[in-house]
C-alpha cells in the first residue's frame, strides 16, 4: 500500500490507472481537466498502456465511450457542469445499450448565472439515464469509488454505465493523504473486463440494440434497464465486501455516523457531509443527539438501507445541495418517498444550500438541528429553507442597490441562520 497526497482528481485519474482500462475519449471543462492531463501524461510517458483520444465535445465523448465498451473494451471518462448535460443524450443512450464504463463527473453549478464552484444539479439530471451514481465525500473514496464502479458495472447481472460523483474545487483540487493500493491487489479485485457477448468480432456480427420499436417492446426494454439497475443494490453489497477483504476498507451504500441513539439526523451526500461529521460530533458535546445518513449510492436508490438508518429517528434534517425548481431539493423529496408509508416516521425538514459552492458555516448545522428538533416536538414539518444569512441578504441587496427591507423575513439569530 502506498500513500500519495493527491486531489481528488489525482485520485479519479489513479482509479483509472488501476483499473488498466484501455481507452479514454476525453473533452477538457474545468474542473475535470486534470484528470485528463494525468492520464495523457501517463500514457505519453509509457507508464499506463491505453490509448486517448481528444474529441470534439462530450456529446461524442460520451459516443466513443459507450461504442467502445460495447466492443468488450474497459473504458474511462470524465466530464464536469455543463459537458454534462451537453452528453446528456448519449448518456441515455448508452444506457440503453448495456454498455458498462465508468464516466466521472467533477460537480460543478449550472450556468445561468455561471458559477465555477460545485452543486450537485449537474449530476442529479443525470439521475433517470440508467447510469449507476456513486457520490464522494473525500479524495480516498474518489479512488476506491472508480475500482468499486467498475466491478459494479460490469457486474453481469447490472451491465450498466456507472457515473461517480465528486464535488468540483471542494474536492477536485484539495490534496489530502490517499492510500493506493498495489497493482496486483487491485487487480485481484478489478480483473480484466470479461464482455461476455459483447464482443465485436467482423467475422461475427451482432446487434446490440434496435433502432426503433413499439411501445409494447420498448415499455419491456425499459424495465429490463431499470431491473438491472436494481440488481446494483445487492450487487453493491458483495462489491464492496470483496473490496474490504482486498483493501481493508469498507464502503457501504449507506454511511452513518454516530446513530446508535440519535433522535436527529442529518441526511446529505457529498464533501460537504464532512462538514456534517464535524458539526455532529459538536452538538453531541452540547447534549444532543444528534447523527448523519449519507447515501453513497444514489442511483439505484437504497431506499431500504435509508428507512434501516432511519429507524428510532424523530427528526431529520434533509440538506439539499441542489435545486429542484418549484419543487425543492432532490434529495428531500426522494427521501420522502423512502420513507412513505413507515409506521411513525420521522419529521423531515427540508434545507438547500451550498448552492455554487456557498459554505455551510457549522453555526448553521447548529440552528438546523435546533430547528428540527422543535419540528420533531410539534409534529409539523417547517416550510423548505434555503441556508442564507441576514449578512448575505444585505450585501445582496447593495449589490443591487436595494436597501433591505426591515420587514424582510429571516431566520432567528445572526451569522449563520437558515433564512
Amino acid at each position: 500500500m502506498t500513500r500519495k497526497l493527491l486531489t481528488g482528481n489525482g485520485a479519479a485519474a489513479w482509479g483509472a490507472r488501476l483499473a488498466d482500462v484501455d481507452y479514454v475519449p476525453a473533452f477538457p471543462i474545468t474542473p475535470q481537466t486534470e484528470i485528463i492531463e494525468q492520464l495523457g501524461a501517463w500514457i505519453d510517458g509509457g507508464e499506463m498502456p491505453a490509448r486517448m483520444v481528444t474529441l470534439e465535445s462530450e456529446h461524442s465523448m460520451v459516443t466513443a465511450a459507450g461504442a467502445a465498451a460495447a466492443t468488450g473494451v474497459r473504458v474511462f471518462t470524465a466530464t464536469s457542469s455543463q459537458g454534462l448535460l451537453y452528453a446528456m443524450e448519449m448518456l441515455y443512450t448508452v444506457a440503453g445499450w448495456r454498455a458498462p464504463f465508468v464516466l466521472v463527473n467533477v460537480s460543478r453549478g449550472l450556468a445561468a448565472p455561471i458559477t465555477l464552484e460545485a452543486d450537485h444539479n449537474d449530476v442529479l439530471a443525470a439521475r433517470d439515464s440508467g447510469f449507476l451514481q456513486l457520490h464522494c465525500a473525500t479524495c480516498q473514496e474518489v479512488l476506491d469509488s472508480v475500482l468499486l464502479a467498475y466491478r459494479l458495472s460490469e457486474h453481469p447481472r447490472v451491465r450498466l454505465p456507472a457515473l461517480v460523483n465528486l464535488d468540483g474545487f471542494t474536492l477536485s483540487f484539495t490534496r489530502e493523504p490517499v492510500e493506493l493500493p498495489e497493482p496486483e491487489v487491485a487487480r485481484s479485485f478489478l480483473p480484466p473486463f470479461d464482455p461476455e457477448s459483447i464482443r465485436f468480432r467482423a467475422s461475427a456480427p451482432v446487434s446490440q440494440a434496435v433502432a426503433v420499436l413499439g411501445g409494447g417492446p420498448y415499455s419491456y426494454f425499459r424495465y429490463e434497464i431499470h431491473r438491472a439497475a436494481e440488481q446494483a443494490i445487492a450487487a453493491f453489497d458483495e462489491v464492496a465486501a470483496d473490496f474490504e477483504r482486498a483493501t481493508g476498507r469498507r464502503h457501504a451504500a449507506v454511511e452513518t455516523h454516530r446513530m446508535d441513539d440519535a433522535e436527529i439526523a442529518f441526511v446529505m451526500m457529498g464533501s460537504y457531509a464532512t462538514k456534517a461529521v464535524d458539526a455532529v460530533d459538536r452538538l453531541r458535546e452540547s447534549g444532543m443527539r444528534v447523527g448523519l445518513v449519507r447515501p453513497r449510492l444514489v442511483r439505484p436508490w437504497p431506499a431500504a438501507a435509508l428507512r434501516e438508518a432511519l429507524a428510532g429517528v424523530h427528526g431529520v434534517a434533509v440538506v439539499d445541495q441542489n435545486l429542484s425548481m418549484g419543487k425543492g431539493g432532490v434529495l428531500h423529496t426522494e427521501l420522502a418517498s423512502a420513507l412513505y408509508g413507515v409506521p411513525d416516521p420521522p419529521v423531515l425538514a427540508s434545507f438547500v444550500g451550498g448552492l455554487g459552492g456557498r459554505d455551510i458555516a457549522p453555526a448553521e448545522f447548529f440552528q438546523m438541528a435546533s430547528v428540527t428538533r422543535e419540528a420533531a416536538t410539534t409534529g409539523q414539518a417547517p416550510e423548505p429553507r434555503l441556508l442564507y444569512t441576514e449578512s448575505e441578504l444585505r450585501a445582496l441587496r447593495k449589490l443591487q442597490g436595494i436597501a433591505l427591507a426591515e420587514r424582510h423575513e429571516t431566520a432567528p439569530g445572526a451569522e449563520g441562520g437558515a433564512a
